[in-house]
């Protein structure tokens, strides 16, 4: 057994190698706010339309009372100036009248006098503004409209076409620069979320799993981009479209608009209340289409075992399965969208009801009150009646299309809550604020007191003291689950240790710059680490910069250069494919090795490098290992009796600790757990 000793050290020898409900939203909103331009220019369209549009509606009145009058433009004119001073002179005598009448009559008969002047008053205020109006309308009419009912008509129409030319010109300009902002902003959360992923540590992925990711870069995403788009574009564009219709209702009879909105409180405090049930039903359906992805995603990289075993109708039972509870949360997430839809337009209806009813006793009786309540202070003419409902039909037009996109917000929403949950998540593993930059090119590794979890009481890695010299090579060898590609990975920097510390040339890993530390060191890993791109992009990948020769070369050095020019159709543009698919596992590892020697390490980890290839692959890669080793610090798992032939030392490690270390010839006379696993597994496989 290995003595109990403070620490190991390789002696030198031969040189060898949530918040509030709308706080994360708020903060997509304020990426778009940055493009302040388009976004103001965004504004102008929506206010121009939304003018136009109230403009338009509007041109009801005129085309009513003017065209359809029984008299003349200019007739109709005149007359409306004549009936308005008359009104205000009948008023004025009134008035006079009772100023007059009014200190001469007994005590008793003044207070229901006074008020009934106090009413006169304000009636004839209103009639002095009628002529105002009048008379300031009568000069343009006779100037511009021509004294012909239907020539006017085709007039104020062509006004009406060739306002709506416009109006649809600047929706367009809208509608670009609305999906212009949505898309931008949307690209920048993207890329930040990648920044944000790529900064964390490995543990990470395996909390939230790469499908969970998957899903907010997609479906996610997407859900926030429409959100922008209705919130930018609708929730902008269609209240200025209202604002415009109620301000010129209002202008018509505010009180009787006041009478026609009455059941707007209680639309609003529903749509408050499946807003929220919206937003929860709608992150429930993201959460389960992360299952579903990570139910695909399984099932496709498994698919050799499912196969094999005849699992497909298991398999196709677990998709099912997961697939119907996305589809009861899509159904449930419908059902809510249906009640805001329909509540919507049932208030709609009762408004534009309510305005019918009352406008028609008012106009059709003559009146001015409604159940003694005072509505407006003169009758309304035929076409202000008609212009009020038009007004009131683009009002509720737009609110129809708000509850369109009421669920395309909620969906934003909740997606924008989980978005921002990766990005504000705080890696575990971070550089220093002040940085050691280690300028030793031949550093020495020490592990001093390592001790690592991934659970807490569940230690992986236990006191681990060890001192490698530059320029040797170790091999690690164990029980599988006994620690080793963890102690690689803590090298890396993937994780930090729980107590102790990792040191090269007495400069704490965590004091360095995870660019600065990892430049230094070469991965060659079991499951060979290739991307769906051409053989020199990934033998260039880790040294970008690389040229074309220094690529050749490296790749003959790993005996990699015969096979990319002759079996490869393309050579070194070929696409190796998802993987590296499209090459066998020999030639996949090559191509690694080819990077490792490019990127021409200080520190080189082999991970089982040669456990899973052909006996020919592995020789030539020996062969390359043995010139490549040399030079430089090397750590290689193996269970390969020819991988253990390059090492200087064996370290054997068992249970999270080191049990010896020494030659493979020592450990053989005296580590029987070494000489047990030679048996077992080097020995066959030699």
């Amino acid at each position: 057994m290995f003595p109990n000793k403070p620490e190991i050290t390789i002696t030198e020898g031969r040189s060898a190698s949530t918040g509030s409900v709308m706080k994360n939203f708020l903060r997509v909103l304020h990426l778009t706010l940055r493009r302040r331009m388009v976004f103001a220019l965004t504004m102008f369209c929506s206010l121009v339309v939304a003018l136009l549009w109230g403009a338009n509606l509007g041109l009801v009145k005129p085309i009513v009372d003017i065209t359809f009058s029984g008299q003349s433009p200019h007739s109709w004119a005149d007359a409306q100036v004549l009936e308005a001073a008359e009104e205000v002179a009948k008023l004025e005598k009134k008035v006079a009248d009772a100023q007059v009448e009014l200190p001469q009559l007994p005590a008793a008969e003044q207070g229901p006098r006074r008020l009934q002047l106090q009413r006169d008053e304000v009636a004839l205020g209103s009639a002095r503004l009628g002529l105002t109006q009048a008379e300031a309308y009568h000069p343009w009419i006779v100037r511009y409209l021509p004294d012909s009912s239907f020539w006017a008509l085709a007039l104020l129409v062509g006004i009406l076409c060739l306002a709506t030319v416009i109006k649809d010109g600047f929706l367009a300009v809208n509608i670009y620069l609305v999906e212009n902002l949505a898309q931008v902003s949307v690209v920048e959360l993207r890329s930040q979320m990648m920044r944000t992923v790529l900064n964390r540590e490995i543990d990470a992925f395996g909390n939230t799993g790469t499908s969970g990711l998957l899903s907010r870069f997609t479906a996610d995403m997407s859900h926030v981009s429409a959100a922008l788009s209705a919130v930018i574009g609708r929730v902008l564009l269609e209240p200025f479209k209202m604002i415009a219709c109620l301000i010129g209702a209002a202008f018509i009879c505010w009180r009787l608009l006041i009478l026609s909105l009455i059941v707007a409180p209680l639309a609003g405090y529903l749509a408050i209340k499946l807003a929220q049930s919206l937003k929860r039903a709608n992150r429930r359906a993201m959460e389960e289409l992360s299952q579903l992805y990570g139910r695909i995603s399984e099932t496709l990289s498994g698919i050799q075992a499912v196969k094999a075993f005849g699992m497909e109708h298991h398999e196709r039972q677990r998709f099912h399965e997961r697939n119907k509870q996305f589809f009861f949360k899509s159904m449930r997430i419908a059902v809510y969208n249906a009640s805001a839809r329909t509540s919507a337009e049932l208030t709609g209806t009762i408004i534009i009801s309510l305005a019918i009813l009352s406008g028609a006793y008012l106009v059709l009786n003559q009146q001015t009150t409604i159940l003694g309540i005072k509505i407006m202070d003169r009758p309304l003419s035929p076409g202000s009646l008609i212009a009020f409902y038009a007004l009131l039909a683009g009002v509720s037009d737009p609110a129809r299309k708000l509850a369109d996109v009421f669920n395309y917000i909620q969906r934003g929403l909740a997606a924008s809550d989980r978005i921002y949950e990766v990005l504000d998540s705080e890696p575990a593993i971070v550089d220093p604020k002040q940085p050691v930059r280690l300028t030793n090119t031949r550093p020495e590794v020490v592990f001093e007191n390592v001790s690592f979890h991934y659970k807490p009481g569940q230690p992986v890695l236990k006191n681990i003291t060890l001192r490698i010299p530059y320029g040797k090579t170790v091999a690690v060898v164990g029980p599988n689950g006994c620690g080793k590609s963890t102690l690689m990975s803590l090298l890396l920097r993937f994780y930090d240790p729980v107590e102790g510390s990792i040191k090269l040339d007495n400069v704490d890993l965590r004091n360095m710059r995870q660019h600065d530390l990892r430049e230094r060191i070469g991965l060659v890993a079991q499951q060979a680490m290739l991307f769906d791109d051409t053989v020199i992009a990934n033998i260039r990948y880790g040294t970008p910069y690389a040229t074309d020769e220094q690529v050749i070369e490296a790749a003959t050095k790993a005996h990699a250069h015969r096979f990319i020019t002759e079996k490869l159709e393309l050579g070194y543009d070929t696409i190796v494919g998802e993987r590296g698919g499209k090459l066998s596992g020999g030639q996949r590892q090559r191509i690694l090795l080819a990077r490792a020697i490019l990127r021409d390490p200080q520190i080189l980890i082999l991970d089982e490098a040669t456990s899973q290839i052909d006996l020919e692959s592995e020789q030539l890669i020996h062969r390359v290992l043995e010139q490549f080793t040399r030079g430089r610090t090397t750590l290689m798992i193996t269970h390969r009796v020819a991988s253990l032939a390059l090492a200087d030392e064996v370290i054997v490690i068992d249970s999270g600790r080191i049990l010896d270390f020494g030659t493979h010839d020592q450990l053989l006379k005296r580590c029987e757990l070494y000489s047990r696993l030679y048996q077992l597994g080097f020995k066959a496989s030699a």
